[in-house]
């Protein structure tokens, strides 16, 4: 079964959720992201007001649409030039596996290029983690290259806008 999600902007009183996946390392063992000291609920509210007002970043919770859970994360960083890096975590281990990252994904990847005209998406996923690459596959995302552990992937406005 296919939990039903929507996303909505990120607002900060999401970090106090979002705080506690940040000192989760299971949530975080395939990113870049490395956890030198815990991060409370008062730095995870700072570093998001720095963030939230960027012209260059899209930002928005992921939310269980029957409960209004919030259980993660999906963005577009670095807007420029038609061009932007995707990032996703689903923050809420009960969710994993649950096909919210597909759902996620495909809701974010349209708003990008219907929205705001995007032509070419990137991302980097962990060589390891199996579950985050067959979905950026399933979405249309294709591998252009690797270094060290992490697969670099595209996906073209073309390749989406064709498959719906």
């Amino acid at each position: 079964m296919n939990t039903q999600i929507y996303l909505r902007p990120l607002e900060l009183k999401d970090a106090d959720v979002s705080y506690k996946w940040r000192n989760d390392p299971e949530v975080w063992s395939y990113t870049k992201f490395v956890l030198k000291d815990p991060i409370t609920a008062e730095v995870e509210k700072q570093w998001l007001l720095n963030k939230l007002n960027l012209a260059n970043e899209k930002r928005f919770a992921i939310c269980v649409k029957n409960t209004n859970e919030y259980i993660g994360n999906i963005q577009l960083l670095d807007i420029e030039n038609e061009t932007a890096v995707f990032h996703l975590f689903i923050g809420e281990k009960k969710y994993w596996g649950k096909g919210i990252g597909y759902s996620a994904s495909l809701m974010l990847l349209k708003y990008a290029f219907y929205n705001l005209n995007l032509k070419r998406i990137f991302l980097e996923v962990h060589a390891d983690n199996l579950a985050a690459y067959a979905i950026y596959k399933k979405v249309g995302f294709l591998p252009v290259s690797q270094q060290e552990h992490f697969i670099k992937m595209v996906i073209n406005s073309s390749v989406l806008l064709a498959a719906n």
